[in-house]
C-alpha cells in the first residue's frame, strides 16, 4: 500500500499557495493507519523508549497508538492553557507572532527516553519547542518521528543540525 494514496491534499488551505496534507483520510483507512503506526515503530526495534510525546492534535492520535504498541506511557504536548495541572511551557516563533506548548510538570522524569511524534514536520518550530520543553523537564528525545516531511521548509534538517534523529514515512518535495 502506498501511504500517499490515503493522504488527501487540499490546495490553497489555509491560505492561497499552501498544499495542505490532510492525514485524517489516513486515519480513517484501517490498513493505512496500521501501516503508518507499524512503520513509525519499526526504527525503534531494540531501542529503549520510556514514553511517547505527541504534539497536539494529530500527534495525540499517532502517539497514543505508538505508545500502546510499545507498551509505554504517553505525554501530551498541548497548546498553552489546555492542561489542567501545573505545567511548564516553551514559547516558539510563528510566521506572525509567538505561541507556546506545555506539558505537565510531572509528565517526564529525569532520564526518560522520549519518542516525539507528530503528523507532519514543516518549519520545525513546534517540534523544536517540544524538544526544548522535554529536555528542560529532564527527558532525552531519542527520535522525532513524523508521517510527512516537507523538506523544502527545512524543519527536519533544522532538528538534525541540532543533533536529533528524525524519521518520516513520506516526503512531499517542491510542493
Amino acid at each position: 500500500m502506498d501511504l500517499r494514496s490515503v493522504i488527501r491534499t487540499i490546495p490553497d488551505y489555509p491560505k492561497p499557495g499552501i498544499m495542505f496534507r490532510d492525514i485524517t483520510t489516513l486515519l480513517t483507512d484501517a490498513r493505512g493507519f496500521r501501516r503508518a503506526v507499524d512503520e513509525m515503530v519499526q526504527p525503534l526495534a531494540g531501542a529503549k523508549i520510556d514514553k511517547v510525546a505527541g504534539i497536539e492534535a494529530r500527534g495525540f492520535i499517532l502517539g497514543g497508538a505508538i505508545a500502546h504498541q510499545l507498551s509505554v506511557g504517553f505525554v501530551p504536548v498541548r497548546k498553552k492553557g489546555k492542561l489542567p495541572h501545573k505545567t511548564i511551557s516553551q514559547s516558539y516563533e510563528l510566521e506572525y507572532g509567538v505561541d507556546e506548548v506545555e506539558i505537565h510538570v510531572d509528565a517526564v522524569k529525569k532520564g526518560d527516553r522520549i519518542l516525539l511524534v507528530d503528523d507532519l514536520i514543516a518549519t520545525g518550530g513546534t517540534a523544536e519547542a517540544a524538544i526544548k520543553l522535554i529536555e528542560r523537564a529532564g527527558g532525552e528525545v531519542v527520535l522525532c518521528s513524523f508521517v510527512i516531511d516537507l523538506p523544502d521548509l527545512g524543519g527536519a534538517e533544522k532538528l538534525r543540525k541540532a543533533g536529533k534523529h528524525v524519521s518520516s514515512l513520506l516526503a512531499f518535495e517542491g510542493e
